[in-house]
C-alpha cells in the first residue's frame, strides 16, 4: 500500500491540475494525465489525452475565468476525493457558482481516471436566455426538490 509520500504526491498533482485549468494551460493539464486515462462527467466517459483535450474545449467554451475553492480534500492510497466550490465567469458575463465533488485515481503519479459530479442545473439556470428557457429550467429546479421543503 503507498505511503504518505505517495498521497503527497497525488494530493501535488490535483493542485497543479487545478492550477492549469485556473491559468487555461493545456499543456499542464495533459501533463497530469495518464496516455490511457478516462474521464467520467455528466454521463459521458471520454478516453486518453484526446479525451482530456475534448473536456478541456468543452470547460472553456463558455467560460472565460475559473477558480476553485476546496472545502475537503482526502487521499489514501492511489485515491483522492475532494468537494469544491467552483467559480466561473462565463463569456456573456454572469458568474456561476456550483459544488463539485471529484475522484481521481492515480497510477504512476499520473491521473488514470477522473470522475466528476455536478448538479447542471447549477448552469442551465445561468445560460437560459429567452423566457421560455427560463422558465422551464425553473419549474424543473422547482420540481426536483418538491417535498423536501415547505
Amino acid at each position: 500500500m503507498p505511503g504518505k509520500k505517495a498521497t503527497e504526491e497525488i494530493r501535488r498533482v490535483a493542485m497543479k491540475l487545478d492550477n492549469a485549468i485556473e491559468n487555461k494551460n493545456l499543456d499542464a493539464v495533459m501533463s497530469c494525465f495518464a496516455e490511457d486515462c478516462e474521464i467520467e462527467l455528466l454521463r459521458q466517459s471520454l478516453y486518453g489525452k484526446a479525451g482530456v483535450k475534448k473536456w478541456f474545449d468543452w470547460l472553456f467554451k463558455n467560460i472565460w475565468q475559473i477558480k476553485f475553492q476546496s472545502i475537503i480534500t482526502m487521499a489514501e492510497g492511489n485515491t483522492l476525493f475532494e468537494e469544491f466550490i467552483i467559480r466561473a465567469r462565463l463569456y456573456s458575463g454572469p458568474e456561476v457558482k456550483s459544488k463539485q465533488a471529484e475522484v481521481l485515481v492515480f497510477e504512476n503519479d499520473k491521473i488514470k481516471s477522473l470522475r466528476l459530479y455536478f448538479d447542471r442545473l447549477d448552469f442551465a439556470d445561468t445560460v437560459a436566455k429567452d423566457p421560455v428557457s427560463k422558465t422551464v429550467v425553473s419549474r424543473v429546479i422547482k420540481k426536483s426538490i418538491e417535498g423536501l421543503i415547505d
